[in-house]
């Protein structure tokens, strides 16, 4: 990761758009629903864009996420015991959730990409994502899905 300075101009601009896409209150419904998937165990992030980033950042509370939607026996990522203290290991716990995610039937176009999440650079496709997932989960209705149906469309 290159140590990169204020963006100026239309970089700064383009920035901005993708940083308005956030959705605070859809922060939250994630977050309810992720403890209430994976359970209290996961903990909770601090509020904002900052503490949901660095709350998912290592891929443990993905993977954990993805592995809960799935019956006992058939998970796809494999957790490791301490959590990920190597970038390079961090960033690869996110992409093998953002392949189970694709196994799952998330579609292509709706996942994000590990910089997005890794660096911050696009929360809001993170959240996309996220809801496509918990969307995905409800429509198919296997008894792994847990907490309000209500929160995501089917």
């Amino acid at each position: 990761m290159a140590n990169k300075g204020p963006a100026y101009g239309m970089s700064r601009d383009v920035q901005s758009k993708i940083e308005k896409k956030y959705d605070d209150e859809l922060e939250d419904r994630l977050v309810e629903w992720i403890v209430a998937q994976c359970g209290a165990s996961v903990g909770r992030p601090d509020r904002g864009r900052l503490g949901f980033q660095v709350w998912l950042k290592n891929g443990i509370v993905l993977s954990r996420l993805v592995n809960s939607l799935y019956p006992d026996g058939s998970k796809p990522v494999k957790i490791p015991d301490s959590p990920p203290t190597m970038v390079f290991k961090q960033m690869e716990q996110i992409s093998q959730f953002l392949k189970a995610a694709e196994d799952y039937g998330v579609v292509k176009t709706d996942i994000f990409q590990t910089v997005d999440l890794f660096e911050a650079k696009d929360m809001a496709a993170v959240q996309r994502t996220l809801m496509a997932l918990g969307s995905l989960a409800v429509t198919k209705n296997d008894g792994n899905y847990h907490g309000d149906p209500n929160w995501f469309m089917k």
